[in-house]
């Protein structure tokens, strides 16, 4: 991947980012380009709604306290990847992220 991928793609995976909407958004303007900078953030944003839903299934039917706690992760999670995209950089979140890549490696 070259800095030509991100400079181009950068717009569309910072929208991605925005909201499950935003997601979507970038993912379909991005069908005919095809940049990888975009697919890249895009599969790290699909982890992190599964990672949102499962706090909250886990605040509603296990423990509020422990479903919150994994929303906070979420939150800072979501943040540290907004925050590398709109800097440019192929950053995989921590722990998470590797298998985030390979679980979506179909949308390319």
């Amino acid at each position: 991947m070259n800095n030509q991928d991100i400079k181009d793609g950068k717009t569309l995976a910072t929208i991605a980012y925005i909201t499950p909407l935003g997601l979507l958004i970038a993912i379909s303007l991005n069908l005919e380009k095809r940049n990888p900078y975009v697919f890249f953030h895009a599969r790290q944003m699909i982890g992190l709604i599964i990672m949102v839903a499962f706090s909250n299934l886990c605040e509603k039917y296990v423990n509020s306290w422990f479903g919150t706690a994994l929303w906070f992760i979420t939150f800072f999670s979501w943040i540290y990847c907004l925050v590398f995209t709109i800097k440019g950089e192929y950053k995989l979140l921590p722990f998470l992220g590797k298998y985030f890549q390979d679980w979506f490696r179909n949308l390319e």
